[in-house]
């Protein structure tokens, strides 16, 4: 054999992964695929539904069940819990089993639970302890029972102080997300209340064509996970706060908007996604043209092969 079974391990596939090491007492029956450089450790079970890319840690006390498949580079921490019956009952067993995919590179923490059906994306992060009842993004941190996104890998989290007062104030500042800009906008404060504005071409990069407004978001909630073909568009938090995340399919970055005197403008095949909005926080978002369905991204795997192409 060009793989390693520890003398305690039952392996009963014939489809093991060179460099592969099965430790003790893990169980692996007839049909599972395990791929190569794999590190399965003590007390682990496979079922003979489950398929497993190359080097994917499975730790001890995990068991994947019929319909489980976890990508390249998986890591899967211990006690993590897989399930494939979302009503189960003893004896009774489903015509099929839901499809549960963790992705390339993600990683599943200590004691988590992923429900049957779900899909953790690309790169994706669940925390120790996590209960995942939908499906995870690519390169999302996620926690919690229910698990919510807490944050994205790669990402820096960046927080732009307001521009200084006055009506001639402003700054941009870039970001390594490819033509991102960050713009730190006037703000005019005194005995009446504070006020600010933006202009064309002084402050804003295009002039607008539509805007909407997002309010009362739950905290929990994420809004945006999608990109635009040809759209240009300028967001201003005008109450409260939110954190946005975006993506130039190589590069990650967040900003704090917090002030309306600060603005980020998101030009076309940028990913972007809206999360963390403080209870009364309201967002302004100037767009370049109408709204156009076909115009959209929706899937992040869509948009990664589209950056590629161009």
């Amino acid at each position: 054999m060009d793989y390693f079974v520890h003398p305690n391990a039952i392996v009963e596939s014939a489809d093991i992964g060179r460099g592969t090491r099965i430790w003790a007492f893990a169980h692996v029956l007839p049909g599972a695929v395990v791929g190569e450089d794999c590190n399965i450790c003590d007390h682990t079970f496979i079922e003979g539904g489950v398929v497993v890319g190359d080097r994917v840690t499975v730790k001890s006390g995990v068991q994947l069940w019929d319909g489980v498949s976890l990508e390249d580079d998986v890591f899967v921490g211990p006690n993590a819990t897989f399930t494939n019956d979302p009503f189960p009952r003893s004896r009774r067993h489903p015509e099929r089993y839901e499809k549960t995919v963790v992705m390339k590179g993600a990683s599943i923490g200590a004691n988590a639970t992923i429900l049957p059906g779900i899909t953790v994306g690309t790169n994706a992060m669940v925390g120790a302890g996590a209960v995942v009842t939908r499906d995870v993004p690519p390169n999302a941190i996620v926690a919690g029972n229910p698990a919510r996104i807490m944050g994205y890998v790669d990402t820096t989290d960046k927080h732009t102080a307001v521009a200084a007062q006055g009506t001639a104030a402003l700054s941009i500042e870039e970001s390594r997300v490819a033509g991102v800009r960050v713009y730190r906008l006037p703000v005019i404060t005194d005995m009446r209340g504070s006020l600010s504005f933006a202009e064309y071409p002084s402050h804003l990069p295009f002039i607008p064509k539509r805007y909407f407004i997002v309010f009362d978001v739950p905290g929990k909630d994420v809004r945006g996970e999608h990109a635009h073909r040809e759209l240009h568009q300028f967001l201003v938090c005008v109450k409260g706060s939110c954190t946005v995340a975006v993506d130039d399919g190589t590069n990650r970055e967040e900003f704090t908007l917090d002030s309306p005197g600060i603005g980020i403008h998101i030009p076309p095949m940028v990913w972007a996604v809206q999360y963390k909005y403080s209870d009364d926080a309201v967002l302004l978002a100037l767009a370049s043209d109408v709204y156009k369905p076909d115009d959209y991204i929706r899937d992040y795997y869509e948009f990664v092969a589209a950056v590629k192409k161009a």
